[in-house]
């Protein structure tokens, strides 16, 4: 990733805020498959979590357990203050979940969607009708309020998905791959419904496989691979920990280029382009003091550009089965 390129600044829970989910030695097995092999989890109230992995990696089975769909075989989880094995009601009190797939009644209109579900939690008439409308107001659908769901594109559906989940006015709300299948301009109206969410307190778990989405709204990240949490941080904090940082120089004289080449004698060198690829930090003073090493020389570049590995070698270097040396010792390190 150019360093050029830098990510929207977070305003989560820091690491001193209470807890809003918490999970301790979280186990799940089918059989002889072991799904979640122990997972231990901290998640800031006011933040977003992003949980990552592989197909069939436990991620949707973490989000069942911790919305008390499914009991889990060992471990503890408390989500909002309450333990989600002995106050499952009190979970539920204060969570939404939106499911990878909509749980719209196509036969309804968009604001009968929304009062079935206001029904549901018996807010009672008159605040089921004010909140309704609220949510159509806030996610844009207030103009198609008395279509029928089945009428909707793949984004509007998804919009009325999670406003049905805001009618509890939930503290935390779980997010199973929201946004599968939508288009470019759909995931960012997605994105910035969930930072809005954020923005007025409430905490978000994540799940996704589009590793951009992740990098864009997370304030923390864990990678589960094996039914394990193999690593957790920032997005920056991962992507630090990948092997790849480098600057690339152009030249556009051979002189120059071998003048350079014989400077920075480890460089992996691009003959064709007259380029040199420098391993190393990519940081702002790693790049000063390679520059500084040029100008020293009295060697002039055309042009630079500064790489850092991003959330996608994270993915490819943390998940699979470890075969590689690089693969296992990074997931060795990160532990």
């Amino acid at each position: 990733m150019p360093s050029s390129v830098m990510p929207t600044p977070r305003k989560g829970g820091g690491p001193q805020a209470p807890a809003a989910v918490s999970t301790i030695g979280l186990r799940k097995s089918y059989g002889d498959k072991t799904v979640l092999d122990g997972i231990d989890l901290r998640i800031p109230a006011g933040s977003v979590f992003a949980l990552l992995g592989p197909n069939g990696a436990g991620k949707t089975t973490t989000v069942q357990i911790l919305s008390t769909l499914i009991a889990a075989d060992g471990g503890q989880a408390q989500v909002a203050g309450h333990d989600v094995a002995t106050s499952p009601d009190g979970v539920r009190a204060a969570i939404g979940v939106t499911g990878q797939f909509s749980a719209l009644d196509d036969l309804l209109t968009a604001e009968e969607n929304l009062l079935l579900m206001a029904d549901l939690l018996r807010l009672g008439k008159r605040e089921g009708r004010f909140r309704a409308q609220k949510l159509l107001e806030r996610f844009d659908i207030a103009n198609v309020a008395h279509n029928r769901a089945a009428t909707f594109s793949g984004g509007m559906r998804r919009r009325l998905d999670l406003a049905m989940t805001l009618v509890g006015d939930p503290q935390v709300i779980f997010l199973d791959e929201p946004t599968t299948g939508l288009d470019p301009r759909s995931r960012r109206t997605m994105w910035d419904t969930v930072r809005s969410l954020v923005a007025g307190g409430t905490t978000v778990f994540l799940t996704t496989q589009y590793l951009d989405e992740a990098d864009q709204l997370a304030d923390r990240i864990a990678v589960l691979d094996g039914g394990r949490i193999v690593a957790e941080g920032t997005a920056d904090e991962l992507k630090a920990r990948i092997p790849g940082s480098h600057v690339r120089l152009r030249f556009t004289e051979s002189a120059e280029y071998e003048r350079a080449a014989a400077a920075f004698p480890g460089a992996a060198r691009d003959e064709e382009n007259l380029a040199l690829r420098v391993a190393g930090d990519a940081g702002l003073d790693a790049l000063r003091a390679l520059l500084d090493r040029l100008d020293a020389a009295g060697i002039r570049a055309a042009d630079f550009s500064a790489h850092t590995p991003d959330l996608d070698d994270v993915f490819l270097t943390l998940t699979g089965d470890g075969s590689t040396g690089t693969s296992l010792h990074v997931k060795e390190t990160l532990r």
